[in-house]
């Protein structure tokens, strides 16, 4: 009597398991291409050497480079903050600063420039334009919103301030600076944003 021995299904059948890994490790090497070369300059496979991945598996994963791109900033934009981890400091400039006090300058920079490689992307794609990611700067809006909302709940800022406006102020020079500059926002300009426009915005609100 033969015995026929089991043996695991092909590829080809059932496909090779997910590694979460690896899809981070593209995901990273996407931004850092991005960042580099832009969005013409970008091919899948400057990743895959960038990622040191097979060019097959990722186009099993991302059928193009649109697909790659916006995956990857979606991943960006879930490693930026901690919505759940915010400081509280007791005020309201300390916890600001707080926000950039740990960030990398090169990482940040990356990211400026990956971004603006995003908008080049979804201006020369028909239709990307509602798929696109310009969402990218929403945390930090969320994130300077939460920490404007516990000074006026302590009486730091008055009632009447308009803390949905000021929490757009410094993500919105980062995506000036990013995008028409190519430049990455730095501490003292975070700085000079908090103390000269940020709180005298808020402070000045008329009850």
């Amino acid at each position: 009597m033969i015995k026929i021995k089991n043996s695991p299904a092909p590829e080809s059948i059932l496909g090779r398991k997910r590694n979460a890994d690896r899809d981070i490790d593209i995901l990273e090497a996407t931004i850092t291409v991005l960042a580099e070369v832009g969005y013409d300059g970008l091919s899948m496979g400057k990743v895959a050497e960038c990622a040191q991945a097979g060019k097959g598996t990722m186009y099993r994963r991302w059928p193009s480079k649109v697909d790659l791109v916006l995956d990857a900033v979606s991943h960006m934009k879930a490693q930026q903050i901690n919505l759940e981890a915010l400081p509280d400091t007791g005020s309201l400039r300390d916890d600001l600063l707080s926000l950039f006090h740990h960030k990398d300058p090169s990482q940040v920079d990356r990211t400026m420039r990956a971004m603006a490689g995003v908008i080049s992307m979804i201006s020369q794609v028909p239709g990307l334009a509602e798929k696109g990611d310009y969402s990218i700067f929403e945390p930090w809006i969320r994130a300077n919103y939460v920490l404007m909302e516990r000074a006026r709940m302590r009486e730091e800022i008055p009632a009447s301030a308009d803390i949905i406006l000021a929490a757009q102020i410094i993500p919105s020079m980062a995506a000036y600076r990013a995008l028409i500059l190519r430049t990455a926002i730095d501490r003292d300009l975070v700085i000079n944003l908090i103390d000269r426009v940020v709180l005298p915005s808020l402070n000045n609100a008329t009850e």
